[in-house]
Protein backbone atom coordinates (compact mmCIF):
# COMPACT_ATOMS: atom_id res chain seq x y z
CA UNK A 1 0.00 0.00 0.00
CA UNK A 2 1.54 3.81 -1.12
CA UNK A 3 0.92 5.38 2.65
CA UNK A 4 1.26 8.95 0.85
CA UNK A 5 -1.48 8.00 -1.80
CA UNK A 6 -3.91 10.83 -1.36
CA UNK A 7 -8.19 10.31 -1.00
CA UNK A 8 -10.94 12.23 -1.87
CA UNK A 9 -14.25 10.23 -0.17
CA UNK A 10 -16.26 13.55 0.64
CA UNK A 11 -18.41 15.78 -0.36
CA UNK A 12 -16.57 18.82 0.75
CA UNK A 13 -13.15 18.24 -0.65
CA UNK A 14 -12.59 19.78 -4.23
CA UNK A 15 -8.79 19.35 -4.21
CA UNK A 16 -5.96 17.90 -1.98
CA UNK A 17 -5.00 21.28 -0.50
CA UNK A 18 -4.72 20.97 3.30
CA UNK A 19 -7.67 22.92 4.24
CA UNK A 20 -10.11 21.42 0.99
CA UNK A 21 -12.14 20.03 4.17
CA UNK A 22 -12.39 23.26 6.71
CA UNK A 23 -15.90 21.88 8.67
CA UNK A 24 -14.79 18.24 8.58
CA UNK A 25 -11.32 19.34 10.03
CA UNK A 26 -12.52 21.89 12.39
CA UNK A 27 -15.67 20.23 13.66
CA UNK A 28 -12.80 17.62 15.30
CA UNK A 29 -12.12 20.50 17.86
CA UNK A 30 -15.51 19.09 19.40
CA UNK A 31 -13.88 15.86 19.77
CA UNK A 32 -11.18 17.20 21.76
CA UNK A 33 -13.45 19.47 23.82
CA UNK A 34 -15.52 16.50 24.87
CA UNK A 35 -12.20 14.27 25.27
CA UNK A 36 -10.83 16.77 27.86
CA UNK A 37 -14.37 16.93 29.65
CA UNK A 38 -14.46 13.43 30.40
CA UNK A 39 -10.29 13.09 31.18
CA UNK A 40 -11.19 15.93 33.74
CA UNK A 41 -14.16 13.76 35.00
CA UNK A 42 -12.80 10.48 35.16
CA UNK A 43 -9.69 10.99 36.28
CA UNK A 44 -10.10 11.34 39.86
CA UNK A 45 -12.70 8.51 40.56
CA UNK A 46 -10.11 5.60 39.85
CA UNK A 47 -12.09 4.24 37.08
CA UNK A 48 -8.65 3.73 34.09
CA UNK A 49 -10.93 2.52 31.99
CA UNK A 50 -13.04 5.40 31.84
CA UNK A 51 -9.86 7.48 31.40
CA UNK A 52 -8.52 5.41 28.61
CA UNK A 53 -11.66 5.86 27.00
CA UNK A 54 -11.35 9.53 27.23
CA UNK A 55 -7.17 9.72 25.68
CA UNK A 56 -8.90 7.46 22.77
CA UNK A 57 -11.15 10.10 22.06
CA UNK A 58 -8.84 12.73 22.25
CA UNK A 59 -6.79 10.23 19.43
CA UNK A 60 -9.62 10.13 17.34
CA UNK A 61 -9.57 14.42 17.33
CA UNK A 62 -6.08 14.10 16.55
CA UNK A 63 -6.40 11.30 13.77
CA UNK A 64 -9.44 12.62 11.88
CA UNK A 65 -8.15 15.99 11.63
CA UNK A 66 -5.16 14.68 10.13
CA UNK A 67 -7.48 12.47 7.54
CA UNK A 68 -9.39 15.63 7.08
CA UNK A 69 -6.38 17.58 5.97
CA UNK A 70 -3.84 15.72 4.45
CA UNK A 71 -6.21 13.17 3.00
CA UNK A 72 -3.73 10.12 3.48
CA UNK A 73 -3.93 6.55 3.56
CA UNK A 74 -1.88 6.77 6.35
CA UNK A 75 -3.72 9.95 7.80
CA UNK A 76 -6.78 7.43 7.41
CA UNK A 77 -5.16 4.84 9.20
CA UNK A 78 -4.94 7.10 12.06
CA UNK A 79 -8.52 8.04 11.75
CA UNK A 80 -10.03 4.63 11.87
CA UNK A 81 -7.22 3.17 14.52
CA UNK A 82 -8.94 4.31 17.60
CA UNK A 83 -12.30 4.21 16.93
CA UNK A 84 -11.46 0.45 16.61
CA UNK A 85 -9.96 0.84 19.67
CA UNK A 86 -12.74 2.82 21.45
CA UNK A 87 -15.09 0.59 20.50
CA UNK A 88 -12.87 -2.75 21.75
CA UNK A 89 -12.43 -0.83 25.22
CA UNK A 90 -15.82 -0.25 25.44
CA UNK A 91 -16.64 -3.57 24.94
CA UNK A 92 -14.62 -4.92 26.82
CA UNK A 93 -16.23 -2.74 29.97
CA UNK A 94 -19.86 -3.55 29.17
CA UNK A 95 -18.92 -7.50 29.12
CA UNK A 96 -16.39 -7.20 32.63
CA UNK A 97 -18.47 -4.34 34.27
CA UNK A 98 -22.02 -4.02 33.09
CA UNK A 99 -22.11 -7.87 32.67
CA UNK A 100 -20.05 -8.86 35.28
CA UNK A 101 -18.44 -11.62 33.32
CA UNK A 102 -14.47 -12.45 34.91
CA UNK A 103 -11.71 -10.44 32.86
CA UNK A 104 -10.87 -13.34 30.61
CA UNK A 105 -14.51 -13.80 29.89
CA UNK A 106 -14.90 -10.41 29.17
CA UNK A 107 -11.44 -10.44 26.48
CA UNK A 108 -12.93 -13.90 24.73
CA UNK A 109 -16.43 -11.84 24.55
CA UNK A 110 -14.62 -9.06 22.91
CA UNK A 111 -12.69 -10.92 20.97
CA UNK A 112 -15.91 -11.91 19.29
CA UNK A 113 -16.62 -8.19 17.90
CA UNK A 114 -13.71 -9.40 15.15
CA UNK A 115 -16.07 -12.36 13.51
CA UNK A 116 -19.38 -11.10 14.39
CA UNK A 117 -18.37 -7.40 11.55
CA UNK A 118 -16.86 -9.83 9.64
CA UNK A 119 -20.43 -11.68 9.65
CA UNK A 120 -22.57 -8.64 9.57
CA UNK A 121 -20.99 -6.48 7.27
CA UNK A 122 -21.33 -8.54 3.99
CA UNK A 123 -25.20 -8.76 5.22
CA UNK A 124 -25.57 -4.99 5.89
CA UNK A 125 -24.21 -4.70 2.16
CA UNK A 126 -27.07 -6.45 0.52
CA UNK A 127 -29.31 -3.04 1.60
CA UNK A 128 -28.17 -0.13 0.22
CA UNK A 129 -28.87 2.35 2.94
CA UNK A 130 -26.93 0.33 5.46
CA UNK A 131 -23.95 -0.44 2.76
CA UNK A 132 -22.00 3.10 2.70
CA UNK A 133 -21.32 2.61 6.20
CA UNK A 134 -21.80 -1.12 6.61
CA UNK A 135 -18.85 -1.76 9.66
CA UNK A 136 -20.22 1.86 11.82
CA UNK A 137 -24.04 -0.16 11.84
CA UNK A 138 -22.53 -2.70 13.41
CA UNK A 139 -22.23 -1.04 16.61
CA UNK A 140 -25.73 0.53 17.11
CA UNK A 141 -26.79 -2.72 16.76
CA UNK A 142 -24.48 -4.87 19.30
CA UNK A 143 -25.11 -1.88 22.05
CA UNK A 144 -29.52 -2.96 21.44
CA UNK A 145 -28.44 -6.45 21.38
CA UNK A 146 -26.68 -5.77 24.92
CA UNK A 147 -29.39 -3.66 26.34
CA UNK A 148 -32.19 -6.23 27.44
CA UNK A 149 -29.05 -7.90 29.25
CA UNK A 150 -27.25 -4.97 30.55
CA UNK A 151 -31.00 -4.18 31.71
CA UNK A 152 -31.30 -7.34 34.53
CA UNK A 153 -28.25 -5.33 36.70
CA UNK A 154 -29.13 -1.96 35.95
CA UNK A 155 -31.55 -0.49 33.90
CA UNK A 156 -30.19 3.00 33.82
CA UNK A 157 -27.36 1.84 32.01
CA UNK A 158 -29.30 -0.34 30.13
CA UNK A 159 -31.12 2.99 29.25
CA UNK A 160 -28.00 5.13 28.54
CA UNK A 161 -26.98 2.82 26.05
CA UNK A 162 -30.00 2.42 23.95
CA UNK A 163 -29.87 6.56 24.33
CA UNK A 164 -25.90 6.56 22.64
CA UNK A 165 -27.09 3.46 20.13
CA UNK A 166 -30.42 6.28 18.82
CA UNK A 167 -28.25 8.73 18.17
CA UNK A 168 -25.07 7.17 16.92
CA UNK A 169 -27.66 5.60 13.92
CA UNK A 170 -28.64 9.35 13.57
CA UNK A 171 -25.02 10.19 12.88
CA UNK A 172 -24.34 7.07 10.54
CA UNK A 173 -27.60 8.06 8.93
CA UNK A 174 -26.27 11.47 8.09
CA UNK A 175 -22.72 10.13 7.35
CA UNK A 176 -24.37 7.90 4.68
CA UNK A 177 -25.59 10.98 2.62
CA UNK A 178 -22.97 12.67 2.69
CA UNK A 179 -21.98 11.93 -1.37
CA UNK A 180 -25.27 11.54 -2.55
CA UNK A 181 -26.40 15.55 -1.38
CA UNK A 182 -23.39 16.51 -2.77
CA UNK A 183 -25.32 18.45 -5.99
CA UNK A 184 -27.67 20.11 -3.68
CA UNK A 185 -25.48 20.43 -0.58
CA UNK A 186 -22.17 20.69 -1.34
CA UNK A 187 -20.12 21.16 1.56
CA UNK A 188 -21.61 17.86 2.40
CA UNK A 189 -22.83 15.90 5.67
CA UNK A 190 -19.72 14.66 7.08
CA UNK A 191 -18.89 17.77 9.83
CA UNK A 192 -22.47 16.58 11.28
CA UNK A 193 -21.55 13.27 11.98
CA UNK A 194 -18.70 14.63 13.40
CA UNK A 195 -20.54 17.18 16.07
CA UNK A 196 -23.56 14.83 16.58
CA UNK A 197 -20.32 11.79 17.61
CA UNK A 198 -18.95 14.74 19.43
CA UNK A 199 -21.98 14.43 21.80
CA UNK A 200 -22.33 10.30 21.78
CA UNK A 201 -18.96 9.46 22.48
CA UNK A 202 -18.53 11.96 25.75
CA UNK A 203 -21.79 10.13 26.61
CA UNK A 204 -21.14 6.60 26.02
CA UNK A 205 -18.34 7.68 28.79
CA UNK A 206 -20.31 9.01 31.35
CA UNK A 207 -22.99 5.96 30.93
CA UNK A 208 -19.76 3.66 32.17
CA UNK A 209 -19.01 6.01 34.76
CA UNK A 210 -22.02 6.67 36.43
CA UNK A 211 -22.57 2.39 36.11
CA UNK A 212 -19.40 2.08 38.15
CA UNK A 213 -19.72 4.66 40.85
CA UNK A 214 -22.88 3.48 41.60
CA UNK A 215 -21.80 -0.24 41.76
CA UNK A 216 -19.08 1.07 43.65
CA UNK A 217 -21.22 2.76 46.28
CA UNK A 218 -23.36 -0.18 46.51
CA UNK A 219 -20.36 -1.92 47.72
CA UNK A 220 -19.97 0.49 50.60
Amino acid sequence: MNWTEQIDIYCERTDFTFWSEPLNALTNLLYLAGAIWMYRRTRGDGLPIATGLAVLLGLIAIGSFLFHTTATQWASLADTAPIGLFILLYLFAVNRDFLERLWWQAGLMTAAFIPYAAIMVPLLNKVQFFATSNFYWTVPLLLFAYAPFVARKRAETAWGMVAGGLLLSVSITVRSYDETLCEVWPIGTHFIWHALNAIMLPWMIEVYRRHMLVKRAALR
